[in-house]
């Protein structure tokens, strides 16, 4: 699909339909600036009532004037409409894009701009809900596949609010296209997605926005005695990859920011084998890593200022003659040794090692994304992903961007009272704490790895894909992440 500015007169641009707000009072919002037939035509229609429901609901229809179809949009009184019920109605009307046949389509923008949206983030919400829908999965369909939605969006705006307009189109689109990528590399199957493969991405990136990319093999990786991270490889045929993609376009002598990505592409529990039972689903444990590469993808289009580099320990979690075994120590690249309890609890095994390699960058920050625990789905559900963090000032800054990006983290405790239940007679610390408060523990374990830096945790077990009919990766959290590096930009 192709986005485009118009400043003309809205009756002047061509289009085959028109999205049109409606206020709490029955009415078009620009009523003054359609034609007077299309909007008598109109206000007959909505009082028949037929535009019914909350903020958010839309009504196709269908006219024999200029526009032959019309979009009306309930967005309640102008001036409360929020930015939640914005972008829940723009997915409503995107919806509805995607099951009609036509080829232009006009959004004029300042019916919806008040106090909370401005004409950039009414754009940026626009296209990202546009890109999003029109997502399809297909490529290892062989019949029967969807099309790629393809046709031309016509965002309407007066020319002083052009260049917002030009911005809000700019980030929503880099953003969106970090977000299909994450979505892609997600979506694959584990056969395919595998740690070669992410590591051959990591390179098509380094190639398309001239980063710089390093990929240690199993040997590299010895030789670093990334003894955790080895353990939990040991029981795949499949070679381990540690990737370092640096996008290093801020000024030099300013510490980085280093994103850490869990990449077991395949998480089979290991000898703590899960029940078969939805098991397919567990191609998703790569989804911290594939979040990690969609917001590079965003990174590299905004060719953004900063000194980012991303981290991603790679493997997968399989049985076997020659895997970890609960009850075995293995010893971290800190030297700290770890008591193995349950090869389940793999994530963290290879996170403390990416965690303690991230060291040498002499980081800023640092923030790693996990579908971590199991635990932080039954705490926050599906709605909201975790944050914990032993820098106050990083997670508020990381819940201001989520609110923004309409991603959002929740903030968790990670008390001192918690560190006890990972106690082990035998080693440093137990990779498990028990069932209680079993997020938290898994936070405090890797908090262990990250005293050297100010460091964030994010677990987005409950949000990195859909279960049932819409099966699928979300592509969460490459929004709030960007918004967060786009938002360090703008200091």
């Amino acid at each position: 699909m192709k986005f485009t500015i118009k400043t003309d007169l809205i009756t002047k641009v061509p289009a085959d339909i028109i999205t049109l707000a409606v206020n709490d009072k029955n009415q078009i919002v620009l009523g003054k600036q359609i034609d007077a037939l299309t909007l008598k035509h109109l206000n007959n229609i909505l009082k028949l009532g037929d535009l019914h429901g909350s903020v958010g609901s839309t009504l196709l229809v269908h006219l024999a004037t200029k526009y032959s179809r019309v979009i009306l949009l309930r967005i309640g009184a102008h001036a409360d409409l929020t930015s939640k019920e914005y972008f829940k109605g723009m997915v409503s009307v995107s919806n509805q894009l995607n099951n009609i046949n036509f080829t232009k389509i006009i959004f004029p923008i300042n019916q919806f701009v008040n106090k909370f949206i401005t004409e950039q983030a009414a754009t940026e919400y626009l296209v990202r809900a546009i890109i999003d829908k029109g997502y399809v999965i297909n490529s290892l369909k062989t019949q029967n596949k969807s099309k790629p939605a393809n046709f031309q969006v016509y965002l309407h705006a007066n020319k002083l609010a052009t260049k917002k307009i030009k911005q809000g189109l700019k980030y929503g689109e880099a953003i969106a296209k970090g977000v299909n990528i994450t979505k892609d590399l997600g979506n694959l199957p584990p056969n395919i997605c595998t740690p070669t493969y992410l590591a051959s991405e990591a390179k098509k990136l380094a190639r398309e926005y001239k980063m710089k990319v390093t990929v240690l093999e199993q040997k590299q990786i010895e030789k670093l005695k990334m003894g955790s991270f080895l353990a939990v490889a040991k029981g795949s045929s499949e070679a381990p990859k540690f990737i370092i993609l640096e996008h290093l376009k801020g000024p030099k002598n300013k510490k980085p920011i280093v994103l850490v990505g869990k990449g077991i592409t395949f998480d089979a529990g290991g000898i703590s084998i899960k029940p078969s039972p939805d098991m397919d689903e567990m191609k998703y444990d790569m989804g911290g890593a594939a979040t990690v590469f969609g917001v590079m993808k965003t990174v590299g289009e905004l060719n953004l200022p900063l000194n980012i580099i991303m981290v991603v320990p790679t493997c997968e979690n399989l049985p076997d003659g020659k895997a970890v075994k609960p009850g075995d120590i293995v010893k971290s690249m800190s030297g700290q040794t770890i008591e193995v309890l349950n090869t389940d609890a793999e994530g963290r095994l290879i996170l403390c090692d990416a965690l303690t390699y991230s060291e040498r960058f002499k980081p800023e920050i640092v923030i790693d994304v996990a579908t971590l625990t199991g635990a932080c789905v039954i705490a926050l559900g599906h709605h909201v992903s975790a944050v914990f963090s032993n820098y106050d000032p990083l997670a508020d800054e990381l819940k201001i961007a989520g609110e923004k990006a309409l991603d959002p983290v929740w903030q968790m405790p990670m008390w001192d009272e918690y560190q006890p239940q990972l106690n082990s007679n035998f080693a440093d610390m137990a990779n498990i704490g028990g069932r209680a408060g079993g997020s938290i523990t898994a936070a405090c374990f890797l908090s262990r790895f990250a005293k050297k830096y100010n460091w964030a945790h994010i677990d987005i077990a409950g949000t990195a894909w859909k279960s049932g009919k819409e099966k699928g990766s979300t592509g969460r959290p490459v929004s709030l992440l960007s918004e967060f590096l786009i938002n360090r930009t703008l200091k």
